[in-house]
């Protein structure tokens, strides 16, 4: 029997959407709930497994991991594209790493869950009402704001489509901004420096990895509007996390909505958690009934074509 790991279902999930059971004399599952404590203890678990289900972007696979799991066939991640995939490894060892579909619409919305949130204060009124306290803050309207975008893709666009109904001004930017689709949209093309500098809410949708990282350091914090807000929920590492710290304990900006972080999970102690204009969920931009059913049933469906010996949605 194929030995399958199911790694980082962190909610126990899983099962409530694929029925394991029935496969099992086909494959020997064991599912890791756990984040790994570091990569040595990520090898050490997964030695014996020969194909691996991953929720993408949670363990890195790493070169190094890769090479060490002499007996791995197979990875399975959701998504078409996960960055901390080591792919050119993955393919000196002739390993097939295939994907999921997914849908777009969820992170979206989240993002203007934040943007609500922030904009009424949301985190502070409900704290107050269960300490007995009624309306404690003046919140802000949204009709009239601009919503700056860094990014425009699919995320990007459908936020931009939601603040045009909410009667926003959208401007967006960035390293390849889509001019036609600013024009599709009417959503004005503008400079890193003008956005950061006009936006009252600055919200980013590109993706992860090396050309955005520290995109949004103190520097560019600092030229925003003190009544601002600032909103995550494409890659933790794109905003400078040690310098939002500081902009936000000391009230530079007003706010800031989070799903994405540095390191995930979020540490206990990180000073995030413990700051009164921090409005933080724990990345669940994608975690929705309908994107899990998508995920988990369509990686088996890819664990089931490479046992077939014709595998399906290869990434490259």
């Amino acid at each position: 029997m194929l030995k399958v790991a199911i790694l980082d279902d962190y909610q126990n999930f899983s099962q409530q959407f694929v029925n394991l059971e029935k496969l099992s004399g086909k494959y020997e599952f064991k599912i890791f709930s756990e984040p790994f404590i570091d990569e040595v203890d990520a090898i050490e678990h997964l030695l014996e497994f020969e194909a691996l289900l991953i929720m993408r972007e949670r363990t890195p696979i790493t070169k190094n991991l890769i090479n060490n799991l002499k007996k791995l066939k197979v990875i399975v991640t959701t998504g078409l594209r996960n960055k901390s995939i080591n792919l050119e490894a993955a393919k000196q060892r002739n390993i097939l790493v295939c994907g999921t579909d997914s849908n777009i619409n969820p992170t979206p919305e989240l993002t203007w869950t934040l943007i609500l949130g922030l904009a009424r204060n949301l985190k502070e009124e409900i704290d107050n009402m269960y300490q007995g306290y009624w309306q404690t803050t003046i919140g802000v309207e949204l009709k009239g704001k601009i919503l700056g975008l860094i990014g425009l893709g699919k995320v990007g666009s459908q936020v931009a489509k939601i603040g045009k109904a909410f009667g926003m001004q959208v401007m967006a930017w960035s390293e390849n901004l889509d001019l036609n689709k600013c024009k599709e949209l009417d959503v004005l093309p503008c400079t890193k420096e003008d956005l950061i500098k006009n936006s009252d809410f600055l919200s980013i949708h590109v993706q992860g990895g090396e050309r955005y990282k520290n995109c949004i350091t103190l520097k560019e914090i600092e030229n925003m509007k003190k009544s601002a807000f600032l909103i995550n929920t494409s890659r933790g590492p794109i905003v400078n996390e040690d310098d939002l710290i500081i902009a936000l304990s000391t009230n530079i900006i007003s706010g800031a909505g989070l799903d994405v972080y540095e390191k995930e999970p979020l540490p206990e102690n990180n000073k995030l958690r413990f700051l009164p204009n921090a409005l933080l969920t724990p990345h669940i931009g994608y975690v929705t009934a309908e994107n899990y059913n998508i995920y988990y049933n369509q990686m088996i469906e890819a664990l089931e074509a490479y046992t077939l010996g014709k595998p399906i949605r290869i990434i490259k």
